[in-house]
């Protein structure tokens, strides 16, 4: 099975279909009347198909357990075709496609071994994905304006050359993924007054995205958010409590974080965690779904 521990749960939905076609108008009358002598075809089938969609993790290996919160399968008849709609919810890590897919075929079988009795020549077609939704791919496809990204690692250890930085390039990393490329890359030490100069230069230079490694404990040292904390012009707390709590999940030291968010004139500051660990797991946390102020800014400027 793949690793989905790194993923963050959010509202995914799929809808799949399966095609039934009979040979003759007899049979959709016997369907239509509730006259097919194994019973009602279409609550029959609904029910199968209800369980097939809870039980797919147990019939397809590398499915993953997880809650089914909403389940509809409805029936059309057009003509001598009878096409099935599943629509599966869940709130979790993975989507459901599979889950809406395997409930339609289980459907279309179920109908299959109730009519074969009465017609000889019935026929299971067109089993597909209609669509899906949920997911980074969600919020990944969306293009926006070109970020001008800077990272600054804030490390005593580090900047003397005692230590070699992990974090900061695995941020960098990161941001790749979703297109990003980061036009400064620097260390700073652990200071009060260099990392709020830092801010108000990179503010000034008119970078969009800023972020900051490191300093974000408890130890003396750790003067990351009580240096920025002040210039921010609005703070953005819903950004870091989603970042610990992604981070608590995983870790009850994640709680002791204490990170901020928020923007610099129009510059986006986000502060992680000095830790290879810490840093990439905000990242999984906040990204993509933080490229959105961005396009907020985008469509502000656009109806000015």
């Amino acid at each position: 099975m793949n690793n989905i521990t790194h993923k963050v749960s959010s509202l995914r939905k799929a809808i799949a279909t399966a095609t039934v076609t009979v040979s003759k108008q007899e049979t959709i009358d016997a369907i239509n009347n509730k006259m097919v002598p194994k019973g009602d075809v279409f609550e029959f089938s609904r029910a199968a198909g209800l369980l097939a969609v809870k039980k797919t993790s147990d019939v397809i290996p590398d499915c993953h357990p997880l809650p089914i919160e909403f389940a509809s399968i409805k029936h059309s008849i057009e003509g001598l075709a009878i096409t099935i709609s599943v629509e599966v919810h869940t709130i979790y890590k993975t989507g459901v496609e599979v889950e809406a897919m395997h409930g339609a075929s289980v459907t279309a079988l179920t109908m299959y071994d109730m009519l074969k009795p009465i017609d000889k020549a019935v026929e299971i077609s067109s089993i597909k994905l209609l669509n899906k939704k949920g997911g980074k791919s969600d919020f990944r496809d969306r293009t926006i304006q070109t970020i001008r990204c800077a990272v600054i690692v804030c490390s005593d250890s580090i900047s003397e050359g005692s230590k070699q930085d992990a974090a900061g390039k695995a941020i960098i990393e990161k941001l790749q993924e979703f297109k990003i490329e980061t036009a400064l890359y620097t260390v700073i030490p652990d200071e009060f007054e260099t990392i709020q100069t830092k801010v108000k230069e990179l503010a000034t230079d008119g970078y969009h995205l800023v972020l900051f490694c490191g300093g974000t404990g408890l130890s003396p040292r750790d003067v990351t958010p009580d240096a920025i904390s002040p210039l921010l012009d609005r703070s953005i707390p819903g950004v870091m409590e989603a970042a610990r709590n992604y981070g608590q999940e995983r870790t009850p030291y994640a709680m002791l974080s204490r990170g901020v968010a928020g923007f610099v004139g129009s510059t986006l500051i986000l502060t992680l965690p000095g830790s290879t660990r810490g840093a990439v797991e905000t990242m999984d946390a906040l990204f993509p779904y933080i490229l959105h102020v961005f396009r907020v800014a985008e469509g502000a400027r656009h109806d000015g």
